[in-house]
């Protein structure tokens, strides 16, 4: 089982707007809701791909409601905590013209203790030895910078594969408590570094700094330019094949679902590289944050190149 938690969901309204223009009126071509948030899309990804996974988080409002409605509709199992606070709404303007993708992300209001406190109590009823736990996302206000390093300290005695995908100072403390795996963005690991990481070279030092102090498998993904997947024994360099991108909203996502999946499976980290490439590069060619079918999955993964550094 591979168990997603996400304390800042969000619905995400993507919408199509070709020739997008500040300053002045734009129309929209086409739109579409989906339940958002990285770990929900995590899930959505896993379940794709035929693998078992449960949602934790919280939920709010008519956003947290549409999203659990969603949530049910796609058999997605969740146990989510509801809260008064109404769960965000993220705006993704998507322009086929200029080929641009512009995200606007609502912060997320408060989380209380007492949400915190049920949200670890449903995790901790749920998981098993041997399962997964995906962390993904930034905390919501009122969650301390310390919160998810502490709950990954717990979870170590459960025997428990711990990924995490976040960012700043709750990244920082959780890398502490060594986590199976994390997967930084370059500009992510630009921040946890506290500099400018403008070369594969550069990024490599980075990475490998982070296995010395005790990551099992850093993947910094780099875009439209593939991922570099570094352990304490090897490290391979994918490149993504180039295809048309329709949306970039989840790519990220769908990789961080890939590396849990493939990993917990006992996949070797080449296959696991190929094909977290692969359905990160399906990712693109779907409208919104929907999650990328196994037929669009399977014709890409031969076309993945990896190299060993």
């Amino acid at each position: 089982m591979i168990i997603t938690v996400t304390l800042n969901p969000a619905l995400d309204k993507t919408v199509t707007l070709p020739g997008f223009a500040i300053n002045t009126v734009n129309r929209v071509q086409s739109a579409r809701l989906d339940p958002g948030g990285k770990g929900i899309n995590v899930s959505k990804t896993i379940q794709a791909l035929g693998g078992s996974t449960l949602v934790l988080g919280v939920l709010g409002g008519a956003a947290g409601g549409y999203i659990k409605t969603a949530l049910d509709a796609m058999n997605l199992a969740n146990d989510m905590v509801l809260t008064p606070e109404p769960t965000r709404t993220n705006i993704k303007i998507v322009d086929p013209i200029l080929q641009t993708s512009t995200d606007i992300n609502e912060p997320g209001g408060p989380l209380s203790p007492e949400s915190l406190h049920a949200v670890w109590d449903k995790l901790i009823h749920a998981v098993k030895p041997g399962d997964t736990v995906v962390f993904a996302g930034k905390n919501p206000p009122g969650v301390a910078d310390s919160q998810l390093a502490d709950w990954i300290r717990r979870l170590h005695a459960q025997d428990v594969q711990i990924c995490v995908d976040t960012v700043g100072e709750p990244m920082r403390q959780a890398i502490a408590e060594h986590p199976a795996i994390i997967k930084p963005n370059r500009s992510e690991l630009e921040e946890l570094m506290g500099t400018p990481l403008p070369t594969d070279a550069a990024v490599l030092d980075a990475a490998r700094s982070l296995v010395a102090q005790g990551v099992g498998l850093v993947t910094v993904s780099l875009g439209g330019d593939g991922a570099l997947f570094v352990t304490r024994d090897t490290v391979i360099r994918g490149y993504s094949p180039k295809i048309p991108v329709i949306s970039t909203v989840g790519a990220g996502d769908s990789m961080m679902a890939a590396l849990a999946y493939y990993r917990s499976a006992g996949c070797a980290l080449e296959e696991t590289a190929r094909r977290s490439l692969a359905v990160a590069s399906a990712a693109v060619t779907c409208s919104g944050s929907q999650p990328p079918s196994l037929d669009r999955i399977l014709p890409l993964i031969d076309r993945i190149q990896l190299q060993y550094l």
